[in-house]
Order: C-alpha cells, then sequence, then structure tokens
C-alpha cells in the first residue's frame, strides 16, 4: 500500500480515533514531553500518545489505562521531528538501503530520492517492487521522477523509453519531478519535457530545478515554465535572488560543495525576516562526509551561525514537508503525523539521544536498537557484472588530440594534447594521465588524456560512473590492465594497481555501482581510497564524484560520455566514441 496516499487503511484510522475513545490502549506514551511545535514555532509541553506507527493524541491527558512499561518519560529530553534530507542520491557507492540504515541512527529519517539509478539498472516493473519492499523500513522513503539521463548516451530515446517519465510521475511515493539537469533544452524549445512538468503540476507534485549560476533572468524563464525550487546557489546573493522570485531554496553542505556555513553567513547581509522557504541538503555525498550524521550536521552548523533554534529545525523538517506536499504525514509531531520523533538532550544540540521512527526505536539512550532488516537485492538484478569481452591493444590507441583538465573536483577544461599517447606510461613530471571510458558491454570506447587526477598512480579501474559504463585512468597501461582484470573477478568495484600490485579494491557487486557493505565499513573504505589516490598527486576533496561525473553533461565544461568527447556549452561531440 503507497504511504503518500493511503499509508492506513479505513480500518486503521477507525482504531486510531478508538484510541482517543480509552476503547483501544496507544502503544506508548511519551509522558512529559517538550517538543517543537513547528506550527506555533515555540516549544510546547505535552504527552504524546503513538499507536503503532502513528502519533494519535498531543495533548495534557493519559489514557485512563495503560501499562508502565510503554510509558517513557522524556522530562530531560527535548522532541523535534524525525529529519528530512530534501535531496538525496543514495547511490554514492552506497545503496537506499544501507544509507537509510545508517542515517536513521542520527535522526534523518525521511528522505526524497533521485531515481535515476534505477532508470540504468532496472525496468520499471522492479524498480516499483523495490521501493515497495523499501517502503516497509523503518524509515519513509519518498522519490523523484527524473526527466533526463544526465549524460549523452549512446542511444537517449531508448533511455526515455525505458524510463517512462509519466508512469513514474503518476507512483504515489514519487512526489517530485526533476532535478532539471538538461533545462537548457527546455529553454530551447524541448516540448516534451515541458509536458512532463504540466503533468506533474497536475498532479500537485512540484519540479526541482538545477541552475549553477542562473541570472534573474534565467530564473524567471524557469520559474514561468514550471521550476518551483533549486539547490545550486552557491553564494547568499545567489540564495536571495531565489527567494525574491519565490523559489524554495536549498541550502547545500555536500563533500564536493560544503556551502552551508558561508551561505547562512552571507544571507546574514540580506536581513531575512522569515526562513519558511529555507531547507537544507547534503546533496547526495560520498560515504565518508557521512561520518557523523546527515541532517543533523547541518541543524548544527545553522544554530552555530546565528539561525535561531526552531528556524534550524524547520529547515530540516516542516519546511521541506510542506513544500513537497507530505506535511500531512512527516515534518511535525501532532496528530495523525507518522511517528518520526528525535530525542535531543539539550534545544541547542540536534544530535539525537534516541530515535524513534514509525513508532520503532531506532537508538534509545545511545544505544542502537534497529535490526538489520536484509533486502534480496539481487532479485531486483542488482547481481554481480559478468564481462565477456577483455581489454585489447586496440583500446589503447589514443587519437583524440583534447584532453581533459580537472578545474576541481568535477568541472573540467579542454587542453590540447601535444605528446605521450601512444607510449606505455606517462612521465611522472607531469600531471597527465590515461583516460579511457569503455561501454560496460565492450561494444565502444572512447580514449584521451586526464590532467590534474594524478601525478604517479600506476592505474585505476572503476564500474562506477554515471552511466554505469568503465572508466581507466592512470600513469601505466600495464597497471591499468591489471586493475581491470581484478576488477572483472570482482564482478564490478573500484581497483587500484601501481607498480605491477594491487594495492585497494572496493567491490562493488551490485551491477558495478553499488556496495552492499554496511555503511561504517564503506566510509573507511572511501576514506582509504581518498588517501591513496591523494598520496599520487590528487589535488581536489572527493576523488569519488570525480569518477560519478566524468561523463555529466550539466556540469561545465567538456565531458567523456558514450557519445565520446563533448563540448557541454555547445552540445556538440567533438570527437566520437569508436566501436571496439
Amino acid at each position: 500500500m503507497s504511504e503518500y496516499n493511503y499509508r492506513w487503511r479505513n480500518r486503521q484510522l477507525r482504531e486510531h480515533v478508538s484510541v482517543i475513545d480509552g476503547q483501544k490502549t496507544p502503544s506508548m506514551v511519551l509522558e512529559n514531553a517538550t517538543y517543537l511545535n513547528v506550527y506555533l514555532k515555540k516549544w510546547v509541553k505535552a504527552n504524546i500518545w503513538i499507536h503503532e506507527d502513528r502519533i494519535v493524541y498531543v495533548g495534557d491527558k493519559m489514557p485512563d489505562t495503560i501499562s508502565s512499561e510503554c510509558i517513557i518519560d522524556c522530562e530531560s529530553n527535548y522532541l523535534v521531528p524525525g529529519y528530512i534530507e530534501p535531496h538525496a542520491h543514495p547511490f554514492q557507492l552506497y545503496n537506499p538501503h544501507s544509507l537509510a540504515q545508517y542515517a536513521s541512527q542520527s535522526g534523518t529519517t525521511v528522505f526524497i530520492n533521485d531515481n535515476l539509478m534505477y532508470l540504468y539498472l532496472m525496468n520499471k516493473k522492479k524498480a516499483f517492487s523495490l521501493m515497495d519492499e523499501l517502503d516497509q523500513l523503518p524509515v519513509s522513503l519518498y522519490w523523484w521522477a527524473r526527466f533526463d539521463s544526465q549524460s549523452s548516451l549512446q542511444d537517449d530515446e531508448a533511455f526515455v523509453k525505458n524510463a517512462d517519465i509519466l508512469s513514474w510521475l503518476n507512483h504515489d511515493n514519487v512526489i517530485q519531478g526533476g532535478e532539471l539537469t538538461s533545462w537548457p533544452s527546455l529553454l530551447h524549445g524541448d516540448d516534451r519535457m515541458l509536458h512532463w512538468i504540466q503533468e506533474a503540476k497536475r498532479l500537485r507534485k512540484p519540479v526541482e530545478g538545477h541552475f549553477p549560476g542562473a541570472s534573474v533572468e534565467t530564473l524567471t524563464r524557469m520559474k514561468l515554465l514550471g521550476a518551483d525550487s533549486d539547490h545550486e546557489a552557491i553564494t547568499g546573493e545567489e540564495v536571495y535572488r531565489r527567494l525574491l522570485l519565490g523559489y524554495r531554496v536549498a541550502l547545500r553542505q555536500s563533500s564536493i560543495r560544503p556551502d552551508l556555513r558561508n551561505l547562512l553567513k552571507e544571507l546574514k547581509d540580506y536581513d531575512l525576516q522569515s526562513y519558511d522557504n529555507l531547507m537544507m541538503t547534503t546533496d547526495g555525498s560520498s560515504p565518508a562526509f557521512y561520518e557523523g550524521g546527515i541532517m543533523n550536521k547541518c541543524i548544527e552548523i545553522a544554530i552555530e551561525e546565528g539561525v535561531p533554534e526552531i528556524e534550524a529545525y524547520s529547515m530540516a523538517t516542516y519546511n521541506a514537508a510542506k513544500h513537497f506536499g507530505i506535511d500531512h504525514l512527516v515534518g511535525s509531531i501532532g496528530p495523525g503525523r507518522i511517528a518520526h520523533i528525535n530525542f535531543l538532550a539539550a534545544k541547542d544540540n540536534p544530535n539525537p539521544v534516541s530515535v524513534l521512527a514509525k513508532g520503532k526505536w531506532i537508538k534509545f539512550e545511545e544505544e542502537v536498537k534497529q535490526k538489520d532488516l536484509s533486502i534480496n537485492l539481487e532479485k531486483y538484478g542488482l547481481t554481480p557484472l559478468q564481462f565477456n569481452w577483455d581489454l585489447e591493444d586496440t583500446d589503447f590507441r589514443f587519437f583524440v588530440p583534447v584532453g581533459l583538465e580537472m578545474y576541481n573536483d568535477v568541472i573540467m577544461k579542454p587542453f590540447t594534447i601535444t605528446d605521450g599517447l601512444q607510449k606505455n606510461e606517462i612521465s611522472k613530471d607531469n600531471d597527465d594521465s590515461f583516460l579511457i571510458l569503455i561501454d560496460r558491454n565492450g561494444e565502444w570506447r572512447i580514449a584521451t588524456l586526464l590532467r590534474k587526477f594524478t601525478k604517479s598512480l600506476g592505474g585505476l579501474v572503476s564500474s562506477y560512473s554515471n552511466t554505469g559504463d568503465i572508466t581507466l585512468i592512470g600513469k601505466c597501461k600495464s597497471d591499468i590492465r591489471l586493475a581491470f582484470e581484478r576488477m572483472k573477478e570482482l564482478g564490478g568495484g573500484i581497483v587500484i594497481a601501481d607498480q605491477g600490485k594491487i594495492v585497494f579494491e572496493l567491490p562493488l557487486q551490485l551491477a558495478g555501482m553499488l556496495s552492499n557493505e554496511k555503511m561504517e565499513t564503506l566510509i573507511q573504505k572511501q576514506k582509504k581510497l581518498s588517501q591513496i589516490v591523494k598520496e599520487h598527486g590528487y589535488g581536489f576533496e572527493d576523488p569519488i564524484y570525480t569518477l560519478l561525473f566524468l561523463s555529466s553533461v550539466h556540469l561545465p565544461y567538456i565531458r567523456i560520455t558514450p557519445k565520446g568527447i563533448i563540448d557541454v556549452k555547445k552540445k556538440e561531440v567533438l570527437f566520437p566514441s569508436i566501436m571496439r
């Protein structure tokens, strides 16, 4: 049963009312609770009755009969709604299940998730079945409906057909259209995308933009075409510009854009009178960034930067729930809401000592209570990769005269290649390396150079990429080949080889894209990966995002994609990929 429209059947609703009438006993009562009332924007004292997964009463009364073990004395705590991550990409090595289990321990119990990897890795029927199974977790997982592939594929039409976007939009647990990474095509007359936006509006589901650096004129045009929110502001002025035009704005604190603190500092110059249209997001950060939690860390920063406590909590709870139209279910502590509640030791400390999700204890007085609820992801087609092809000598032939130079973790600029393409190794006197993108089925390839990724690393091979194709990077062709062979044996993953030896491996046995490890384990492995590549000259923050976004065409200026080397601004294929 869909959580969004029909979480509770008629029989259950009657049962909830019978609890108030004294005909049934609540499952739990939170006595003497000081809780945040997001509607009044004040702390209120009350007794909170919970029946199974729902809050059924908030007020002064206690039930006529209830056993003492069902009463929790909350005198020493402050209660706030479960935190909401409004813009999650739950496929950054972790998977939606492992991320949700980990995040709930620090109070983030509601996620609005990107569906992009579902579109790449499974058909609609399997994706919807998996979403239904994930609905059984103590957390609440909602989804977006993507309108584009975020890259340039060999067959974009096949992707769109398989995506069946209207079916996604009509799914009850899909509560947003977007994000609109290919918004320039919309401005240039893509009426099919405009139709999808219109459908989202008809269904009363907001549409999220992706407008880095957009001018007032562009933001206005996109508002006219149906955009409701955006998370790409990187200055206080850009946040204010969006608020001025009626956008809901998510302030970002991510592994590649840890901007939240600076945004809040700069917003002080604009004398904001209301925070009601502001949210916060970690924007799908890589695992190690989540050491210590997710939305709790954002609230912590907001309070440190002078945001009033109640506003800081509302930015991570009610504001998001209201934006997505799910405030009848989550985002507040009140009758009828799902029992997502965080218990704090102090009003200014958003790190919960206890967490209740769907009426079940995730953590109680610092002790984790949640059992590992296993989900068999293999039955949805998320199995280890099978390769029926090998690297050939011809794959290491380079003819493209333009390489990709890293400006930061994810932005690439073109440079002219003058030497070194046909050698077996690239000198360690410079920071160039071989870069090859190969179809996961071995049908096509494109090869060039990547500058500023490494000064000395022999070879890194990854099945983790934006399109699921295979990325090969390194100074030494034999090390690249060694890493590739090990990646094949693992059934997908990220493997590093140097000086003829395997020095690191991270298996990604769920379709070569996702790990089935617990987040705690994955965090440590990712930290080790980052340490190795930085020791070899990687000068930026997050190599995981570099691997992911090499083929993403929503970022400037040049990309390596399944179609070939692309000039993003001109949308031109400079050098096409070739068949193997």
